[in-house]
């Protein structure tokens, strides 16, 4: 059905769906990324310990990466409509329960249901494009998702500040509720049903492997990165039940005739290079965005309000490039834009790795601007082309494999840098005299972030290796090649 100009009957209008569909996306992003700044308010308001505050990120996370591995199935099942709306009632019902919740048992439920929502959109949002737009121009088209999903983040953090600092966090989730109805409402107009439905058997027990997998990795490793450690047995249990559970639910989806999700998308080379590079660069991205934010408040003493200014102009850097690279992806392919990106993000962050208590602001603004430039370079052209040497009948499965993994290497990215950055500060004061001096907080904390940012560096690296072996897939009517 590539190519396909009709749908239920009716010609399909690309530009009114892709609204309601980017429109959706752009409030879940914003929701998602905007509350890690009150996480600190919410922590006197509630009254609760920093790891009671970090299950708001980490039960999110925890949703995504048990419901989205799914996603593959349920867009076999269910209309592009069906899906659609029961993601933005979710979403509404969720951030409403947050915007009203008076205690942390509320919000933490809140976030739960705001993840259901979340997790039945982005792969839903990845699937209609790549059955709506014409090859020769889904890189633009792809661009597109990768400026609502970088802006929403950049701006999220400034005006939640804003808004904590003259109103409350409630209002985080009020500002986004009209804009969520207003979207269900254009969506209920203009959607279209533009995917076949199949209904394929559902196996319980890929379903039952796939969560405890998914899951078990996610909340080891958050876990790990939060206060547990890596010594802690809930970490080692969960972690190693995860993987032994994916390992077997690998099998199974093999050895079946109608898999959960087809890893036969795996055969093919150029997928398989996509999603590891879309792998890498979420690991880049997340453990960026959380080790920087926290020196700039915590080690450097800014406020959250400036802390977010300080960050905007990179993310809408990222966001205004994101379409211009998709269409130059579209143009020349993905060599001559992802080989570039990850040699600029490499000295970006070996560059911030010498970040400390004398860094300028004008040198985190250009660094972090550069660093967005470099990612947008890389994401969005390695993920379309990956998705374009897959045959049409594999796209809900390739866009499930690479949503999946983007939540995995959030957490496994954070969980590393956090670790790293501890271990670094626990260096430091082994090799004082007085590690209670209060004096030697900040050259701990400093010697950690700085640690962290080598260890992305070094993702980059990997990331640059493997870019090297990127060939751009080139589309027929008989099958996909690539040169």
């Amino acid at each position: 059905m590539q190519g396909t100009t009709k749908t239920d009957n009716k010609p399909i209008r690309a530009l009114p769906i892709l609204i309601a569909l980017l429109l959706s996306g752009f409030i879940g992003m914003f929701s998602e990324t905007a509350l890690n700044v009150a996480l600190s308010d919410l922590m006197q308001i509630l009254s609760i310990t920093p790891p009671t505050a970090q299950w708001l990120t980490t039960g999110y996370l925890l949703t995504l990466g048990i419901l989205v591995p799914v996603s593959g199935l349920l867009l076999q099942w269910f209309t592009t409509r069906q899906l659609f709306v029961t993601s933005l009632i979710f979403s509404i019902l969720g951030t409403l329960l947050a915007a009203l919740a008076p205690s942390f048992e509320i919000l933490l439920m809140a976030r739960v249901v705001q993840a259901i929502g979340t997790a039945l959109l982005l792969p839903l949002m990845f699937n209609t494009i790549l059955i709506i737009i014409p090859v020769e121009k889904r890189g633009a088209a792809m661009g597109m998702i990768g400026l609502v999903i970088m802006v929403a983040p950049a701006i999220g953090p400034t005006i939640a500040g804003l808004l904590i600092e003259n109103l409350s966090w409630h209002w985080i989730f009020w500002l986004a509720l009209p804009v969520l109805i207003f979207a269900l409402i254009f969506g209920i107009v203009f959607m279209q049903n533009v995917t076949k439905i199949t209904k394929p058997r559902i196996d319980a027990l890929s379903i039952l492997l796939s969560s405890v997998g998914f899951g078990g990795i996610v909340f080891g490793f958050s876990s790990a990165g939060e206060s547990a450690g890596w010594a802690s047995p809930k970490v080692i249990i969960t972690i190693a039940v995860g993987i032994v559970s994916l390992v077997l639910f690998g099998i199974r989806q093999i050895t079946m005739k109608e898999p959960m999700i087809n890893l036969r998308a795996f055969r093919f080379p150029m997928f398989s290079i996509g999603v590891l590079m879309v792998f890498l660069c979420m690991m880049i991205i997340l453990s960026s965005m959380l080790i920087l934010p926290m020196y700039l408040i915590k080690g450097l003493g800014y406020s959250a309000f400036k802390a977010g200014l300080i960050l905007l102009p990179g993310g809408i850097i990222n966001g205004i490039m994101s379409p211009i690279m998709g269409r130059l992806f579209d143009k020349y392919g993905p060599k001559w834009l992802v080989i570039p990106g990850l040699a600029i993000v490499t000295v970006t962050l070996w560059f911030f790795s010498s970040i400390s208590a004398t860094s300028t602001i004008a040198f985190v603004v250009v660094l972090h601007s550069t660093l967005m430039i470099g990612v947008s370079m890389i994401f969005m052209p390695s993920q379309t082309n990956g998705i374009n040497q897959l045959p049409r009948e594999l796209y809900p499965d390739g866009t499930a494999i690479m949503n999946t993994l983007q939540q995995v290497a959030g957490a496994i990215g954070t969980a590393l840098a956090v670790s790293i950055m501890a271990a670094g500060q626990k260096s430091y004061m082994s090799s004082v005299s007085n590690p209670d001096d209060p004096l030697n907080m900040l050259p701990a904390f400093t010697q950690g972030v700085q640690g962290a940012f080598i260890f992305a560096m070094i993702v980059a690296i990997i990331g640059l290796i493997v870019s090297f072996f990127i060939k751009r897939v080139i589309i027929n009517d008989t099958k996909n090649m690539y040169q």
